[in-house]
């Protein structure tokens, strides 16, 4: 069962990494295209963000909260 955890937090990583690339794309264009006045939910902007940080492993996970709570 290692190799499933190992191959779902791999998958969370690459989801992550390639929805960040898209929605932030996406939300640039849209924000400096006068064109277009669609919105983006705020949601979306965080859900990739949230694949990313389940794709990490436990002490990077634990650094990453004690990053958020020393910074906020």
């Amino acid at each position: 069962m290692v190799w499933l955890e190992r191959a779902t937090k791999w998958m969370m990583l690459c989801v992550g990494c390639a929805g960040v690339l898209i929605i932030y794309t996406g939300f640039f264009y849209f924000l400096l295209s006068s064109e277009l006045e669609n919105v983006i939910p705020w949601y979306a902007l965080l859900s990739p963000w949230i694949c990313i940080y389940f794709g990490l492993n436990h002490n990077q996970q634990a650094y990453v909260l004690k990053w958020f709570v020393r910074n906020r």
